[in-house]
């Protein structure tokens, strides 16, 4: 008979049990996105101008850390991370401050951290890690209590308190998509979900009517539900409307952009990335992109599925409803069905933070996976 107490049956061998669909989706389309940030900022190349090769260098170099982040993570494990959780909240928040006092300020936002040539914010990473504080608190039981509910909404207050101050209400919007979903896949009851989203609401309004945010920032809220016709947020708006509409439906091809190589539409490499997307690879490029990015989420969705305990379900479906709100946004945004809040799209716009913190929750998932069978492993007692 086979002893269940030997060390070889105590551990499971987490690596029979990786799941490789999801990390090659998520390759595939940072592989996509570091071609579009090349076609973004290469510039329109001559004989005697060679292409901007900057971005491309920097993207796929953070790509490579990227995936050398999720590997690590998957590796060190996501039951160790929650034993971390609470460490990890406290880093989140002193980082958080840090950077109000010694950042430097990039337009308008005091969010990132000068290290020589590089650039890092801070709120990036500060996503993966208010998954995984929400993910301890919440899977503490089966059916959240409004108190625990309560509690949950001041461990997010805190980090959207410091990023609000930045300013960054693209962020603060992610950090909002995050708990609204990991709470609703909590099980929280329907009337205290509409108790939540009363006060969602009433915080928005009051961020709008205050001093926190720049002119230039509300302007570019604005456009959404007022036409400004003279406002450097409109013209944003219609040079992305036309990028997308010059694709129609195969592209202009590869590189071949009108809008993208005359540099009309505005942080084309960041926000806008996805009208390089349209417009040079069409309708059909943008909905192949679209469904790679949704095979990712559905994977995503499966892990959290099969996960053995809640902490490991709530990490999954925190990472979803973060993927899935800036994938709609950024989208939304630059076809004009969304405010534009300068969100990035995961895995395809330039910035190696957000490449970082994707991957890096992509990481924790995999563990959900890989680990998924660990407490039928411990021996019986």
């Amino acid at each position: 008979m086979v002893d269940l107490r030997r060390p070889d049956y105590e551990q499971p061998r987490v690596f029979r049990h990786i799941d490789l669909l999801m990390p090659v989706l998520a390759v595939a389309v940072a592989a996509a996105g570091i071609v579009m940030v090349y076609s973004a900022t290469r510039g329109p190349a001559t004989e005697l101008r060679p292409a901007e090769t900057f971005y491309l260098h920097r993207q796929w170099r953070m790509a490579g850390v990227g995936v050398v982040a999720m590997v690590l993570t998957a590796w060190f494990g996501h039951r160790r991370v929650q034993r971390l959780a609470w460490l990890v909240h406290g880093a989140m928040l002193a980082v958080l401050g840090l950077v109000l006092v010694v950042g430097i300020e990039v337009k308008g936002a005091r969010a990132w951290f000068q290290f020589g040539n590089s650039q890092f914010q801070p709120s990036e990473l500060g996503k993966v890690a208010l998954i995984v504080v929400l993910a301890a608190w919440l899977g503490r039981s089966e059916e959240p209590s409004i108190s625990r509910v309560g509690a949950a909404l001041l461990l997010a207050a805190g980090p959207v308190a410091l990023i609000a101050a930045q300013p960054d209400l693209g962020t603060v919007l992610v950090y909002g998509a995050i708990v609204a979903g990991m709470v609703l896949v909590a099980g929280v009851k329907g009337r205290h979900l509409m108790l939540l989203g009363l006060l969602l609401v009433t915080g928005l309004v009051a961020v709008l009517e205050s001093d926190v945010l720049e002119d230039y920032q509300v302007r570019r809220l604005m456009v959404f539900v007022e036409d400004e016709a003279n406002s450097k947020a409109n013209y944003n708006l219609e040079q992305a409307e036309i990028a997308i509409g010059n694709g129609g439906l195969t592209g202009r091809g590869l590189f071949q952009g009108t809008q993208n190589n005359s540099a009309l539409v505005p942080e084309q490499q960041t926000d806008f990335i996805f009208t390089v997307v349209a417009e040079e690879l069409g309708f059909v490029g943008g909905v192949v992109l679209l469904g790679l990015l949704g095979l990712l989420l559905m994977r995503v969705w499966r892990i959290g599925q099969m996960s053995d305990d809640r902490f490991g379900l709530l990490l999954a479906a925190g990472t979803f409803s973060m993927i899935v709100f800036q994938v709609f946004q950024s989208v939304g945004m630059s076809t004009g069905i969304m405010p534009i809040t300068g969100i990035p799209f995961p895995l395809i716009s330039y910035g190696g933070s957000s490449l970082l913190a994707t991957f890096v929750a992509l990481g924790l998932v995999q563990s959900v996976h890989m680990r998924r069978h660990e407490s039928l492993s411990r021996p019986v007692r």
